[in-house]
């Protein structure tokens, strides 16, 4: 407003505005925010093709597979028309997709007339066993071995790995499985040792009994990763052996084995969460080939199942909890490397 001044001229004083303290959001949380919305968008898009591919194209009628190919075309009409097969594909789409979102309702089995999420839920422990213990092999055998090979470059252990990574990366999963049961299955092995096909057990039945089924299985999954991670951790770690922070620390007269663990070990392994978030995705997302090898009854083998009596919700079922799995886990491995990592950009 205008005020008078002693001289009779008049000024424009600006009126003071009104600061309000707003909520400043954390930009880890906004990274997250915005990582969640990506992954949710991703799995409904999964969603959608699963659908488009397995109820649109289908390979043979559901309803046809459900009463049988005696029975007659009204029949058939009367079991399309109770499962919702005779409307639109968008009306399928939606009454789909709201029976996933509010109750995670996958669906009803044709050929084992059971839903389907009770099927997987009731499959997912031994498919968890199997992915879990593997995963922990395989890091307990790749992290020593990568420090070994880190501090002796060129050397024979060095060369060993090089050339067991090699050997396991190049061998197929079915193969090698079928080549430890044959030579160390307590049942039809040459050189009995420990577990066989088909002799899972549950947990809560006998740990010491799943224990020693699974032994089998977490060597030939964990064998091909071991070395793999052992060759990337090694490399990893002997960059890092090289940068000023570790020269420092020298100077500051750390030991050698504190410098390794602490400094030089953290930096290698920021880089892996990313790839082991990943690969633990993959492997709960069905273990199939050694699930089918082992007669593990896992979700794995309950994929395999469905694609061979033609079961068109447990394969959707199957292909959508597989690939919630591996979303998830490219969502962690997203937020850990964020907060390991310093330098990532929110």
């Amino acid at each position: 407003m205008l005020a008078p001044e002693p001289g009779g001229a008049h000024v424009v004083r600006p009126r003071s505005k009104r600061i309000r303290p707003g909520v400043r959001i954390p930009p880890l949380v906004r990274y997250v925010v915005r990582r969640v919305a990506w992954s949710a968008l991703l799995i409904a898009l999964v969603s959608f093709f699963t659908f488009l591919v397995f109820y649109v194209l289908p390979s043979a009628d559901p309803a046809l597979l459900r009463v049988g190919r005696q029975a007659t075309p009204d029949q058939v009409a009367a079991v399309r028309a109770s499962l919702g097969l005779d409307q639109p594909f968008y009306d399928q789409f939606w009454i789909y997709a709201k029976h996933v979102v509010t109750g995670f309702d996958l669906g009803y089995s044709y050929y084992a007339e059971v839903p389907v999420r009770q099927e997987i839920v009731s499959r997912l422990p031994a498919s968890i066993s199997v992915a879990l213990g593997a995963f922990i092999l395989w890091m307990a055998i790749a992290v020593p071995v990568g420090i070994l090979t880190a501090l002796r470059p060129r050397s024979r252990s060095d060369r060993a790995v090089t050339g067991a990574t090699l050997f396991f990366m190049s061998a197929p999963t079915y193969w090698l499985g079928l080549v430890v049961l044959f030579l160390f299955a307590r049942d039809i092995g040459a050189f009995p040792v420990v577990g066989g096909a088909g002799t899972y057990v549950p947990f809560s039945e006998s740990p010491s009994g799943w224990l020693e089924s699974l032994v089998l299985p977490w060597i030939v999954l964990a064998a091909g990763f071991a070395g793999l991670y052992a060759r990337m951790i090694g490399e990893n770690l002997r960059q890092a052996m090289a940068q000023d922070f570790v020269r420092t620390a020298r100077a500051k007269g750390l030991g050698e084995q504190r410098i390794v663990l602490r400094h030089g070990l953290r930096a290698a392994l920021a880089p892996i969460v990313t790839l082991a978030a990943l690969d633990l995705g993959f492997l709960l997302g069905g273990t199939i080939l050694v699930e089918t090898v082992f007669n593990i009854p896992g979700v794995g083998r309950y994929a395999v199942e469905a694609i061979q009596n033609g079961d068109l919700p447990a394969i959707q079922g199957t292909v959508l909890f597989g690939a919630i799995f591996i979303v998830l886990a490219i969502l962690v491995s997203d937020v850990l490397y964020a907060v390991l990592d310093p330098r990532v950009r929110y």
